[in-house]
């Protein structure tokens, strides 16, 4: 049973999903920067200034009006966090957009790999030696 799980180990499809997920981790700090940083402030111009990270309904608490997300958080108040869940819809669709755009470069450089180069078409340059002497000799032989 040990060598069939060192044999599932070693195989490639299980490393390169290893590495997809290690890569993956790495790569939510890049998405999470790009939202936070670039996305956000731009949808900030369309939306009037709106922050989305910061939106919430207090359930139950007390909560100075106008705090943060985090000093609501932070004096014991129940929230309801939206703006948190729309950013991270935000998220999934910049993810899912970026991996989109990579599957589709790695299928094209695949399917170019994949494509024989081309070759030119062979041209017909007649009867080969041996075909000549071959019917020289059929020819003698009758």
């Amino acid at each position: 049973m040990i060598q069939e799980f060192k044999d599932f180990i070693a195989k490639g499809n299980v490393m390169d999903m290893a590495v997809g997920i290690i890569v993956g981790a790495a790569f939510t700090a890049i998405v999470t920067s790009l939202v936070g940083d670039l996305i956000n402030p731009i949808i900030g111009l369309f939306t009037g200034g709106i922050d989305f990270s910061n939106k919430y309904v207090v359930l139950a608490g007390d909560v100075p009006a106008g705090s943060a997300l985090a000093a609501a958080r932070e004096a014991g108040a129940s929230v309801f966090a939206y703006g948190s869940f729309i950013m991270a819809i935000i998220n999934f669709l910049i993810i899912a957009f970026v991996v989109f755009l990579l599957v589709k470069l790695v299928n094209r450089v695949k399917s170019a790999a994949e494509k024989p180069d081309d070759v030119a078409p062979e041209v017909p340059t007649g009867p080969s030696e041996l075909d000549v002497l071959l019917e020289i000799r059929d020819a003698l032989k009758k």
